[in-house]
């Protein structure tokens, strides 16, 4: 059974087409997650809004209790990190995370950036040893050949690679350089584009994002060795 790991980053609670100013970021996740239900219905998921309930900042206890050795910890940093390790054990569990993350101000929301900094865990998702030849840090999550799939919504346009602004995205640039560090290098990006202009370019860019997610499902739910075809896209 594969677990799939669901993320919700942005702000706004509701789904955009079916709830007044509804995130089209949650559209796009739910879209994902009702078509793996439908390819994969065995498969488990595994829930996590943090733009609605986001984690606890990193503070300098948070860092002091990381950066103590397990053994020697003492109650108050395991109650510290009790909730970073909750997220970290959600992460390792997954096979497949999907994230949909908004831009917002050129970034990711901040619940998802404290998301990211509970996540980045020495001794659990990333290695370093001061003596080690080379690099002191190398990844942990390299051999889960876990899968990260990025659902964004743009309120501008032109920020995929190559394009007019592609310079001012740190959004799925960001995600990628730090799922990698954890040894999570198998991403995907879909995103929506045009949101602050409503008019049919946004249509567009959602029905083109959703048919993508259709494909996306099947190639990755192919991939894990599902018997189950989805629909053609109507």
């Amino acid at each position: 059974m594969t677990t799939l790991l669901h993320i919700d980053a942005s702000a706004r609670s509701g789904r955009s087409g079916t709830d007044p100013h509804g995130s089209h970021s949650r559209r796009l996740s739910a879209r994902f997650v009702e078509q793996w239900q439908k390819a994969r219905p065995g498969d488990r998921i595994v829930y996590r809004d943090v733009g609605q309930h986001p984690p606890h900042p990193v503070t300098g206890e948070w860092i002091h209790a990381a950066f103590t050795k397990p053994e020697v910890r003492e109650p108050w940093m395991r109650n510290v990190l009790a909730e970073s390790d909750a997220l970290v054990d959600e992460l390792l569990e997954a096979d497949v995370i999907v994230a949909g993350v908004p831009m917002y101000n050129f970034g990711v929301p901040a619940g998802f950036k404290a998301y990211i900094d509970n996540i980045v865990r020495v001794g659990r998702t990333f290695g370093f040893d001061r003596s080690r030849q080379g690099l002191p840090y190398w990844p942990m999550l390299t051999d889960m050949h876990k899968r990260l799939v990025i659902l964004g919504a743009r309120g501008d346009y032109g920020y995929e690679a190559g394009e007019r602004i592609a310079h001012a995205n740190h959004v799925e640039p960001h995600i990628r350089t730090v799922f990698g560090y954890l040894g999570i290098e198998n991403v995907h990006g879909i995103a929506v584009e045009y949101d602050e202009f409503g008019d049919e370019r946004l249509k567009a860019s959602l029905a083109q994002a959703e048919r993508r997610i259709e494909a996306l499902v099947e190639e990755l739910a192919t991939s894990l060795g599902t018997t189950t075809r989805l629909p053609d896209p109507a």
